[in-house]
């Protein structure tokens, strides 16, 4: 059976896992490419160093965002979203968004610009002591999702 997400489905789906791929076009070319993330109930929070992804977006902010959950072909749930893509700057904020990845994420092997400062000097800037991650949110403007699953259903 195919069929859509509800809204709380579709949140769970975002909840439940820490990749997704994201699409974004500076009206030349269109970019997709995998991040690691953190689904604050709201909004996509994401980090990366600064790149074509981060000058594409800081070009033109509207992003599309992916989620799947695959156990096989016949089983999935897949989330699609639309939003605007809005960097983070407040150092307290940015330095709690990276908390919340570190603790999302500590079982898991951290990227290198997911690390706390404590762990890792790669994330300040020279000069500053300033963290050099770009933090970004996501800001949700629409979202779909679909499922399909191999259960059969008696009504």
């Amino acid at each position: 059976m195919v069929g859509n997400l509800t809204e709380e489905e579709m949140k769970e789906v975002l909840r439940n896992n820490i990749i997704g791929r994201i699409g974004c076009n500076d009206g030349e070319r269109t970019y997709v490419v995998p991040v690691s993330y953190l689904f604050d109930g709201d909004n996509i929070i994401a980090h990366s160093l600064e790149g074509m992804k981060i000058h594409m977006m800081r070009r033109n902010p509207e992003v599309c965002f992916e989620v799947d959950e695959m156990t096989s072909f016949t089983n999935w749930r897949s989330v699609i979203l639309w939003g605007q893509y809005e960097e983070i700057k407040d150092e307290r904020e940015r330095v709690e968004a990276m908390d919340s990845f570190v603790h999302r994420m500590l079982r898991l092997k951290i990227s290198e610009t997911a690390q706390t400062p404590e762990t890792s000097r790669i994330r300040l800037h020279p000069r500053t002591g300033k963290l050099r991650t770009i933090v970004y949110r996501i800001v949700v403007n629409k979202m779909t999702g679909k499922f399909e699953d191999d259960i059969e259903r008696v009504d």
